[in-house]
């Protein structure tokens, strides 16, 4: 940490400047109040930064978080958000000792990518009041509210609310294409703060700020209330995990050594969610663009993202009265950039390119984002992508039949090898045998006709659950119910088990009728039609290669 301190300090700076107006924005656009977001940004921003898995990564309100924070606030309170704030901590404590992080590497691109796009859209609908200069409307969907607050700029409109949230967006916008390292945010809020102050304009301000931080307190903690609160703070828990981890992987990309750690990161996230209630505070996770903006910055170390959150807490005890007097609209047209920033129109262009169902997917979460809720559309995402991949590895499992070579069966004369090929055919299994292949397999195995023998081979065979053991135990039944004697070879160590288990192969066993190769099993076979008198004609033979 002491390598660099300037460049931290410095760093650490600049992201203040940067999440100041955030902070503010995102803490009313939850219901809760700028106070709200104030007090999440200084001590969930500290907490995370001495206790996170990430020496980059920098926490606090976001927007996803405040998207899944305003139905709960419509429905329990501030009391019930902030209790939910500890309840998810815990969770994410859990998971750290779990040892959960490395899961949430899992969820598919497509899935993360519409997500954002989905949060992108309700974080810009949900600025669309302020935007608007009109009072929020009643109800907790956030396009029926932005249409009532249309409906309401129409029949008494705010020109100069829409004119400064205009000029900060597009300020904001063009700013960042020329230096994207600036924090034309806070300029653009300063510009239309002094312009609303000296023209006397008629626009809605921020308010009365305490003049620093409440103390810590759980007197908002209802027991009663826990059974309610426990689903809201799984999905709080999930989208901070998530979030703070899809964030905390960026800023392993942009920086050149630096990796986090995810359990780690896990639990600091759950001390930051444990702590900031305490303070008045929303639930944080880890904010990808102040992150971006601290590695962009030079950061090093924690020391950069503990500074901002110190920073910030300077600006709450000596500047509550300069915080107060920003126009609403002016955070309005701050949080309007933001979301459009959020979406990568080339990555997004890409992807839906690059498959049908990844463009499926991306689509169904972004608008399960906006029409539902963000943890149902990534659950609904991950469903759908799941189904999609289990259904082109289905495709890809294959029942090959491959000609016998007399290299695998041994020293046979030609006129035997012709006379095995009349009664023996042999297959390779290629691929997973789980439940999303097996009964095709099943199908196609049923029509072998006109054999005395089927030999399967299974030493390609990369995946065996209960349902693919069952399906193969059917197949060889159905074989030996019409007089086909069915050997199997090449079963790999760790498949054993399920297809004893489930009595697929112990009958086959018994009668010696499982072996290690495929030779084996030719020259089984081989002595068992001698035996039988069978071997008498010439004809053709298949062996899996």
């Amino acid at each position: 940490m002491a390598r660099r301190p300037r460049r931290d300090l410095l760093a650490g700076l600049t992201v203040a400047i940067v999440a100041l107006p955030l902070a503010l924005g995102f803490g009313i656009s939850s219901g809760m109040g700028a106070e709200a977001g104030l007090a999440t940004a200084v001590i969930a921003g500290a907490v995370a930064a001495v206790f996170g898995g990430s020496g980059l990564q920098v926490s606090g309100p976001t927007g996803a978080m405040t998207v899944v924070l305003v139905p709960i606030v419509h429905q329990h309170g501030a009391s019930g958000v902030l209790t939910v704030g500890v309840l998810a901590g815990l969770l994410l404590v859990a998971l750290a000792l779990g040892r959960a992080g490395k899961y949430m590497a899992l969820v598919p691109a497509p899935v993360i990518e519409g997500f954002t796009i989905g949060i992108a859209c309700v974080i810009g609908l949900q600025q669309v009041p302020a935007a608007l200069g009109v009072p929020v409307p009643e109800g907790d969907k956030v396009i029926v509210v932005a249409w009532r607050a249309a409906a309401d700029f129409v029949a008494h409109p705010q020109w100069w609310a829409v004119a400064i949230a205009v000029a900060v967006a597009l300020l904001m916008l063009a700013g960042a294409r020329i230096r994207p390292a600036f924090p034309f945010s806070l300029v653009a809020v300063v510009v239309a703060t002094v312009a609303a102050e000296l023209g006397g304009l008629p626009v809605s301000r921020i308010g009365d700020l305490p003049a620093g931080l409440p103390s810590p307190s759980l007197s908002f903690l209802d027991l009663s209330a826990l059974p309610s609160l426990l689903a809201p703070a799984v999905a709080v828990a999930a989208l901070a995990a998530l979030e703070s981890l899809l964030s905390a992987a960026v800023a392993d990309g942009m920086s050149v050594n630096h990796r986090h750690d995810p359990d780690r990161e896990l639990f600091g996230q759950g001390l930051a969610n444990l702590a900031a209630p305490l303070f008045g505070g929303v639930p944080a996770t880890g904010a990808i663009a102040r992150t971006a903006v601290n590695v962009r910055s030079g950061a090093g170390s924690r020391l950069a993202a503990l500074a901002h959150a110190g920073i910030l807490a300077v600006i709450v005890y000596t500047a509550a009265g300069l915080v107060s007097r920003i126009p609403l609209a002016a955070l309005a047209g701050v949080l309007l950039a933001t979301s459009i920033r959020m979406v990568e129109a080339g990555s997004v262009k890409a992807m839906i390119r690059a498959t049908r169902g990844d463009a499926a997917v991306l689509v169904l979460t972004a608008v399960a984002t906006v029409a539902l809720d963000l943890v149902q559309a990534v659950i609904l995402g991950l469903i759908v992508a799941g189904a999609l991949a289990l259904r082109a590895v289905a495709r890809d499992v294959r029942l090959d039949e491959v000609p016998i070579r007399p290299d695998l069966s041994g020293d046979h004369t030609d006129e035997e090898h012709a006379l095995l090929a009349e009664h023996i055919v042999a297959y390779r299994l290629d691929g997973p045998l789980f439940f999303a292949a097996a009964h095709r397999f099943l199908l196609e195995l049923s029509e072998v006709a006109a054999v005395s023998v089927v030999i399967l081979r299974m030493s390609r065979v990369t995946a065996v659950d209960a349902s693919g053991a069952l399906v193969l135990g059917d197949a060889i039944r159905r074989l030996e119910h019409r007089g086909v004697t069915v050997y199997v070879s090449g079963i790999r160590d760790g498949h054993h088990q399920p297809l004893r288990a489930l009595g697929v192969i112990a009958r086959l066993d018994e009668a010696g009728r499982v072996f290690a190769t495929t030779p084996e099993a030719i020259s089984a076979a081989r002595d068992r039609l001698h035996h039988a008198g069978v071997l008498t004609a010439a004809s053709r033979d298949v062996v899996p290669g």
